[in-house]
C-alpha cells in the first residue's frame, strides 16, 4: 500500500495537479520531508506569486499554518485575507512571519477585527520587515491606540509606500499620532483614512504634517466630517506643500465657502491636480470655478 512517502514523484505531481492554491501552499506543507522536497520542485508551487483567500473561514488557526509557510517561502508577493475572521491572534501569527519573510510586498487584512492589539503585532513586524510596500488594515476596529502603534512603526520603516486604514476608529488623537510620524517618514506616498472620524481636529494635525512632509502624494480623507474648519486647515497646508497630487475630501460637510477656499488654494498650488469634493454642500458657482481652474491647469498651463 502506497503513502505519500512511497508514491512515485510523477503520481504525487498528478495529485497536486488537482489541488487548489490554498491546499498547495498550506495543507500540503510539512507532512513529510519527502513531500516538502517534491512540493518545492512542483512548477505551480514554485511559481505561485499571488494568493487570494478572501471570505474564507481561515480564522487564527488557519492563518498560523499559512504563517509557518511564509517564513520560508520565497515566491509569494501578494497575499489577501479579507473577511477571514483572523482577529488579533491571526495578526500575531502573520506578524511573526513578516519578521523573516523577504518576498511579500502586498498584504491585505481588511475586515478581520484585529483591533488595537492586532495592529500592534503588525506594527512591531514593520519595524524590521524590509520588503512590504502596501498594507491594507481597513475596517479592523483599530482605535487611536492602534494608530499610535502603526505611527511608531512608520518612523523607522523604510519600505511601506501605501497604507490603508479606512473605516476604523482612529479619531482625532489617532490622526495626531499618524501626523507626527508623517513629519519624519520619507517613504509613504499613499495614505487612506476615509470614514475614520478624525473631524476638524484630526484634519488640523494632518495639515500641520503636510507642511513639512515631502513624500506623500495621495491622501484620502473622505467621510470624516472635517467641515469648513478642517478644510481651511488643509488649505493652509496646500499653500506650502509641493508634493501632494491627489486629495479626496468627499462627504465631509464642506460648504460652498469651504470649497471656495480650496479652489483659491488650487490656483496657487499648480501641482494639486486631483481633488474629490463629492457629496459636500457646495453651490453650482463653486463647482464651475473648480472645473474652470482644472481645465485651465491641465490643458493650458
Amino acid at each position: 500500500m502506497h503513502t505519500f512517502s512511497t508514491l512515485p514523484v510523477e503520481l504525487v505531481y498528478r495529485i497536486m495537479d488537482h489541488q487548489n492554491e490554498q491546499t498547495l501552499f498550506c495543507s500540503m506543507q510539512n507532512i513529510s520531508r519527502r513531500l516538502n522536497k517534491i512540493l518545492n520542485t512542483y512548477e505551480r508551487y514554485r511559481t505561485l506569486t499571488a494568493l487570494y483567500l478572501d471570505a474564507n473561514r481561515t480564522a487564527a488557526e488557519g492563518v498560523q499554518h499559512l504563517a509557518d509557510v511564509l517564513r520560508k517561502n520565497t515566491t509569494l508577493i501578494i497575499l489577501t485575507l479579507r473577511y477571514d475572521g483572523i482577529d488579533d491572534k491571526g495578526a500575531q501569527h502573520l506578524a511573526d512571519a513578516l519578521r523573516t519573510n523577504t518576498t511579500l510586498t502586498i498584504l491585505d487584512l481588511g475586515s478581520n477585527g484585529i483591533g488595537a492589539e492586532g495592529a500592534e503585532h503588525i506594527a512591531d513586524a514593520l519595524r524590521t520587515n524590509a520588503t512590504l510596500t502596501a498594507l491594507d488594515l481597513g475596517n479592523n476596529e483599530i482605535d487611536d491606540k492602534g494608530a499610535q502603534h502603526i505611527a511608531d512603526a512608520l518612523r523607522t520603516n523604510a519600505t511601506l509606500t501605501t497604507l490603508n486604514l479606512y473605516r476604523n476608529k482612529i479619531g482625532a488623537e489617532g490622526a495626531q499620532h499618524l501626523a507626527d510620524a508623517l513629519r519624519t517618514n520619507t517613504t509613504l506616498t499613499r495614505l487612506t483614512l476615509r470614514y475614520d472620524g478624525i473631524g476638524d481636529k484630526g484634519a488640523q494635525h494632518l495639515a500641520d504634517a503636510l507642511r513639512t512632509n515631502t513624500t506623500l502624494t495621495a491622501l484620502n480623507l473622505n467621510g470624516n466630517r472635517i467641515g469648513d474648519k478642517g478644510a481651511e486647515h488643509i488649505v493652509d497646508a496646500l499653500r506650502t506643500n509641493t508634493t501632494l497630487t491627489s486629495l479626496e475630501l468627499g462627504n465631509n460637510e464642506i460648504s460652498a465657502e469651504g470649497a471656495q477656499l480650496i479652489a483659491d488654494a488650487l490656483r496657487r498650488n499648480v501641482r494639486q491636480y486631483g481633488v474629490d469634493l463629492a457629496l459636500n454642500g457646495m453651490g453650482k458657482q463653486v463647482i464651475v470655478d473648480l472645473m474652470a481652474f482644472l481645465v485651465e491647469t491641465m490643458f493650458f498651463a
